[in-house]
């Protein structure tokens, strides 16, 4: 995709910024609002299983090892949004332009591969949480009725095909600068049922009932065998890592604020604010999990019936996890409508398929503007991830496998590069040694927890049979 040019205006007009695009008017606010939208999503839901994996010393130490780390990658991405300078310098309106700029062709081409890869699979994942919330909260009244031995099987495909067909609608919001208000509303969400899952956990740990937890976590030769151990180990860490990504969308959110003051510092302002605040729901809804079920905490704790009644409560949780995630696949799926429908319009500007807009106007709402081209598209690409998400309905082995792709590349590889760039940090130096020290540990973490993850995808496979 090529680098969109960016005019150095003498004057800035009242209605546009120094690039000519329209006058950005985000806050630290809104882009914590957005981050906590983007972190806190179907990774805090099998935290308590990944606790359970690991154990009390090693769990909440990783849970903690990564939101450092992806603090402080974070907080290199934010001097990267302008360059050569991070205050005046030109701005880098997306990951991969960011990317292109400083690092080259190369680098561009691999960038674009890992991180639309890991947004579509977001994007799926997403698919197969709010189907699995979906199914439970009619579960639940199932239990609640019949009793909690009684056989409520339910099928997710019909409530996969009723998230897509919401996220068709919503899709066609034209960009990340119109959904302030749909992340706000989410962000509500992800605090409402992390929530309600420590609350829960509180109340069934003052009950009193005994469950076995350890140190180390899962017994070997009681919960599970030795190689099953390892391999949920490796698991846990990439639900773990999975549970931090946002790397690949920091450059659009930072992208939506004004420019007074600096972008970067107001960026990292949100980001110090929405990383502390996923971090402590984080080790509140691993720990208390992990405290009330013990070994044997379930794969999705508002989900897995660990908890039956309140059913209503938990029916609510389950209400505000749909609605939240509603909110982030758009957030991880725009970013995909706007490389493709940029690299359309550069390729085909004369066709009125793809670049003409009519205007439909909507009661109390106003005048909508619609795109023969963006309609369609982004109606395909939300059909293509249901799909998936019906043929691998995997929910632990698939945010493992995601967090895994993610976390290297995109939260780590890249932002250190770029920053090693900009900064002229001198080879071999102190600064040079301790980042490439952290490239090589992080990637040995990434590619562990995706052979942990492929492993359980292909023990998954072999009991299920897709569309039944």
């Amino acid at each position: 995709m090529a680098m969109e040019s960016q005019p150095n205006y003498a004057q800035h007009s009242l209605k546009f910024d120094d690039d000519g695009r329209v006058k950005r008017t985000g806050t630290w606010i809104s882009a914590s609002a957005h981050i906590v939208t983007a972190v806190i999503g179907s990774g805090v839901l099998s935290l308590a299983w990944a606790v359970a994996q690991l154990g009390w010393i090693a769990g909440p130490v990783i849970l903690i090892l990564f939101s450092l780390i992806t603090l402080y990658t974070s907080f290199l991405l934010c001097n990267c949004y302008r360059y050569p300078d991070s205050v005046h310098g030109k701005r880098n309106i997306t990951y991969m332009n960011m990317v292109k700029t400083i690092l080259g062709g190369r680098q561009y081409h691999l960038c674009g591969l890992a991180q639309f890869a890991n947004l579509v699979g977001a994007c799926i994942g997403y698919t197969i949480t709010a189907s699995i919330s979906m199914v439970a909260i009619k579960r639940s009244n199932c239990f609640h009725k019949y009793g909690h031995e009684a056989k409520c099987h339910v099928s997710n495909f019909a409530y996969m095909s009723i998230f897509g067909a919401v996220e068709i609608l919503i899709s066609q919001i034209p960009d990340f600068h119109n959904l302030s208000g749909l992340s706000f509303i989410a962000a509500v969400m992800s605090f409402g049922y992390s929530s309600i899952g420590i609350g829960l956990s509180i109340a069934k740990i003052a009950g009193g009932s005994h469950v076995e937890t350890s140190v180390t976590g899962l017994v070997v030769g009681e919960d599970v065998t030795g190689t099953q151990k390892i391999w949920n180990t490796f698991q846990a860490i990439g639900n773990i890592a999975f549970a931090y990504c946002f790397s690949q969308v920091i450059v659009e959110i930072q992208d939506t604020l004004k420019s007074s003051p600096p972008e970067s510092g107001a960026m990292k302002k949100a980001t110090i604010t929405g990383i502390s605040i996923t971090t402590f729901f984080y080790l509140l809804c691993g720990l208390l999990g992990y405290e009330a079920f013990g070994n044997k905490a379930p794969g999705n704790f508002l989900t897995g019936f660990g908890f039956y009644e309140p059913y209503w409560l938990v029916d609510i949780g389950n209400v505000f996890i749909v609605v939240h995630l509603v909110g982030a696949y758009q957030v991880f799926s725009q970013p995909v409508f706007t490389l493709v429908e940029s690299w359309c319009a550069g390729r085909w500007p004369e066709s009125r398929i793809i670049t003409k807009e009519y205007g439909v106007d909507i009661p109390l709402v106003g005048t909508f503007r619609l795109n023969v081209f963006r309609v369609t598209w982004r109606a395909v690409f939300v059909i293509f991830t249901v799909l998936i998400a019906m043929i691998l309905p995997f929910f632990n082995s698939i945010v493992g496998l995601l967090g895994a792709i993610a976390f290297w590349p995109l939260a780590v590889y890249f932002p250190t590069q770029m920053y090693l760039v900009q900064a002229q940090v001198p080879k071999f130096s102190m600064v040079w040694n301790g980042i490439k020290m952290l490239n090589a540990f992080c990637f040995i973490i990434s590619a562990v927890a995706a052979v942990g993850s492929i492993q359980g995808i292909i023990t998954d496979l072999k009991t299920y049979k897709p569309f039944q």
